[in-house]
């Protein structure tokens, strides 16, 4: 009787890591036509981009694609997703280091232009393909949200403890901000990354936290 309950047992066992490696593939595939199409769309863009090409990029059959994504929409649609989840996790731990406004900003910052500078397909679909997309125009405004909201509890405690300004509004100055860091992202990506995007961080936050006037 024990020895036919070991064998259920490990039968059972043996069943759990079947399922487990057909999940591990899934989600390995699933990342790796991802990334793929993050590549296609920044090389060609998202209009010109075709499921043919992803998917041979990716080393799958087009066919396979379908099993994931219901359309060429929905595969941007995910990656954005995806990526965003995947930096915001990044920047949320960068922030959590600092130990006052101002090193919070710094953090935030590096840390933002280092994903984007790690990931220039990334940085490219976020800059010059996602603005131009009204489908998927909900989508980044949300995103936008995520990263105003995550300004405002840094720019409020910044006030609070007298290193910010307390007569300037929290809605233009993270404004400001974010507009700053796209437009730093945006000519990089023109430049087509030829120099340090990181090294931008620090004179980015100097500007706002000291401004252009002369001592």
């Amino acid at each position: 009787m024990l020895d036919n309950e070991f064998i259920l047992r490990k039968g059972d066992t043996g069943l759990q890591n079947n399922k487990l490696d057909l999940q591990k593939n899934k989600s390995e595939k699933y990342n790796k036509i991802l990334n793929s199409a993050g590549a296609v769309f920044a090389e060609y863009g998202f209009y010109k981009a075709t499921i043919a090409q992803i998917a041979a990029r990716a080393g799958v059959a087009d066919g396979t694609l379908y099993l994931y994504f219901k359309n060429k929409d929905d595969i941007l649609y995910q990656f954005i997703s995806f990526k965003t989840d995947v930096v915001f996790k990044k920047m949320n731990g960068a922030v959590e280091k600092g130990q006052n406004a101002e090193e919070k900003l710094r953090y935030l910052i590096r840390c933002h232009l280092e994903e984007f500078q790690n990931d220039k397909n990334m940085a490219i679909i976020f800059q010059s393909e996602v603005r131009y997309l009204r489908d998927i125009e909900s989508q980044i405004k949300d995103i936008s949200k995520m990263y105003l909201d995550l300004l405002s509890d840094i720019i409020e405690q910044g006030q609070t403890e007298g290193s910010m300004r307390q007569d300037l509004f929290v809605g233009l100055v993270k404004r400001f901000i974010l507009g700053a860091v796209e437009g730093v992202i945006s000519t990089w990506v023109s430049a087509a990354g030829r120099y340090d995007l990181v090294s931008m961080a620090d004179p980015l936050v100097d500007l706002y936290m000291r401004g252009v006037k002369g001592q």
